[in-house]
């Protein structure tokens, strides 16, 4: 297992989030994926990845294991610490989700995943500190399994964050604050699947960054967004899942922002290249800067503003 996270002298923490590679069995479109990778990590030179799901394309993998393998390869030979939860595609094959975590961990001494509580929902769920020179978490990173499709015949579409994992993360933001003196320690959340805050985000404030797509978020609301109000200290929020948008947008002070789409082995746009979002953290600041950074090098640090109209 990798070693702690820590900040660095300067008191800053810069995390890379990839997500959507839709690994599959080394072809051509996976070289131009691992290509994509290993540039943003030789310019960013991130502290952390995080991989927010659907690693690889599961149904397409001829030996999921070793897609596995393969997908995080750039990682690993970079030597960065490196946190992944899985997405809806990533079980579609023969290995389910344990048995996909037994592969993300064997083997991989930078992955800092974890299968989570036994008695929470999904596989993925755990929480990751982030150290000050004093040993105090400065921040915290929240990573949660948002399953695959809806069980419930009745609603339909995707699956959602479960009851039991909203009351898994409200106790370990509780353990964490009052480690913290009574303070709640500043987090993020990485999931796969978007929220419908996302999808009212986008409606009601001003975003920044592309929606070329539906928001294809549950159809049923479980209440993580409400939880995270109440808890305090949530800065963001980041999923993947949906691969044109890109845009981020924030309600009551907390910033929802999607990954931009890494993999090329899965649909894509004209003219939207593929990326990664990049997210630094500086201690004693309230938020966090955030970038995209494409596969050719370019810095997209300004985004175009979206102001939603009163007619929606």
């Amino acid at each position: 297992m990798a070693e702690d996270l820590k900040l660095r002298e300067d008191g800053t923490f810069k995390i890379v989030q990839f997500t959507d590679l839709h690994w599959q069995n080394g072809e051509k479109a996976d070289q131009s994926t691992r290509e994509c990778m290993e540039r943003v990590l030789q310019a960013e030179k991130p502290d952390l990845v995080a991989l927010t799901g659907d690693l690889i394309f599961g149904a397409k993998c001829k030996d999921p294991r070793q897609s596995l393998r393969e997908a995080v390869r750039p990682l690993e030979e970079a030597g960065i610490p490196w946190a992944a939860v899985f997405g809806n595609h990533d079980d579609e094959g023969s290995l389910k989700r344990r048995e996909l975590m037994d592969a993300l961990r064997g083997g991989h001494p930078h992955c800092l995943s974890e299968p989570g509580p036994a008695d929470v929902d999904g596989v993925g769920n755990f929480v990751r500190a982030v150290a000050d020179s004093e040993g105090r978490a400065a921040f915290a990173l929240f990573f949660l399994d948002s399953g695959g499709y809806s069980p419930i015949p009745s609603i339909p579409g995707y699956d959602w964050i479960r009851r039991s994992q909203i009351g898994w993360y409200r106790s370990e933001a509780r353990r964490l604050e009052l480690a913290n003196g009574g303070a709640p320690v500043p987090s993020l959340l990485f999931f796969h699947i978007p929220i419908p805050e996302y999808e009212q985000a986008w409606r009601t404030v001003t975003c920044y960054g592309h929606r070329h797509e539906r928001v294809s978020s549950p159809n049923l609301n479980s209440g993580l967004f409400a939880e995270l109000l109440e808890a305090g200290g949530v800065l963001g929020t980041f999923c993947g899942h949906d691969h044109v948008n890109d845009y981020w947008g924030e309600l009551a002070g907390i910033r929802l922002c999607y990954g931009r789409a890494t993999g090329y082995q899965t649909y894509g746009r004209k003219s939207y290249p593929k990326g990664a979002r990049v997210i630094e953290l500086k201690r004693g600041e309230r938020g966090f800067a955030t970038w995209i950074r494409l596969a050719n090098g370019v810095v997209l640090d300004r985004p175009r503003a979206h102001r939603p109209s009163r007619w929606f």
